[in-house]
């Protein structure tokens, strides 16, 4: 039986409009929606005065021109950024550039996603940080305080920020209310990101707030059904393989009938993520080193 995540898509917004969504937190959306951004990017602003700036998002003039009037006024300490997606990251230089500040991130260099299946978002390869963070590390301003949370999986270098005044994480795309996350090798890790899940589970933060999409404001039953989602589709995989299904794209159709085909080729993605992770672990075979053409069989 499919495992059902509690998803949440209500949101009420209007692009380019900064609104207070919390007592540290402000909110402004890029109007960049699709099948990979639900409603756009959401660029969080952390403290009043002395502020932080979370994923800036595209580089698109009017959404840069939004935030600059959602800063007037304002210093903007740090630029924070989870993952190094074209959804994610191209504003961060400009954006920290007219505030004159420093782009913080993980200092790992992401390996560009190479096949005829490909992500929308896209990878932004030219994004370095200014300076790395590492698990663990403090950011500080007046009034608030966030964390720096390695989580790899939905890329080798994701990091999630957690608000310590207010026990909340900003997830960037490795826990989404509104859809499952991609998990797309050879930068994407299905073992990496089930394991990041768990780290996330134990911390028992009272909201989560995503990129894309409305806040996760239970998130100790939705962190666990996302978990149990993916133990789920490794045995729809194995039993795809059972009746005679061998390649991923194959698969894919079977395992996601009843999902807006405009996904598909992000799902064939994570689907090579878990027939990498079984086949590490020994449950299938492949002809040759796993990839997305790869014939697969159960070992």
């Amino acid at each position: 039986m499919a495992v059902a995540i509690p998803f949440v898509r209500d949101i009420k917004f209007e692009y380019g409009r900064v609104e207070q969504v919390s007592p540290l937190i402000r909110r402004v959306i890029a109007n960049n929606p699709g099948p990979f951004t639900f409603t756009g990017t959401g660029v969080y602003i952390i403290g009043h005065g002395d502020v932080c700036v979370i994923d800036p998002g595209p580089d698109l003039a009017d959404h840069f021109e939004a935030l600059k009037q959602a800063l007037e006024g304002e210093t903007v300490s740090h630029v924070l950024v989870t993952h190094s997606h074209m959804d994610h990251s191209p504003l961060a230089h400009p954006l920290a550039r007219w505030a004159g500040c420093s782009v913080l991130a993980s200092g790992e260099i992401a390996q560009p996603t190479e096949s005829e299946v490909r992500l929308e978002a896209g990878d932004d390869t030219r994004f370095r940080p200014d300076s790395a963070l590492h698990d663990g590390t403090l950011i500080e301003g007046d009034g608030w305080t966030i964390e720096a949370i390695a989580t790899p999986g939905h890329t080798s270098g994701h990091m999630c920020y957690a608000l310590q005044e207010e026990n909340c994480l900003f997830s960037g795309d490795h826990i989404m209310g509104w859809s499952t996350t991609v998990i797309s090798p050879p930068d994407g890790d299905m073992d990496a990101y089930l394991t990041s899940l768990e780290k996330i589970a134990a911390r028992e933060f009272a909201t989560i707030w995503p990129t894309h999409g409305p806040p996760i404001t239970d998130p100790a039953p939705f962190v666990a059904a996302y978990r149990d989602h993916r133990l789920d589709r490794e045995d729809q995989i194995l039993a795809c393989l059972a009746t005679g299904h061998s390649t991923v794209k194959e698969m894919v159709p079977v395992m996601y009938a009843a999902v807006d085909q405009r996904l598909w080729p992000a799902a064939c993605h994570s689907v090579m993520a878990h027939m990498s992770r079984l086949v590490k672990i020994g449950r299938v075979t492949c002809d040759g080193a796993p990839n997305m053409d790869a014939s697969y069989h159960l070992a």
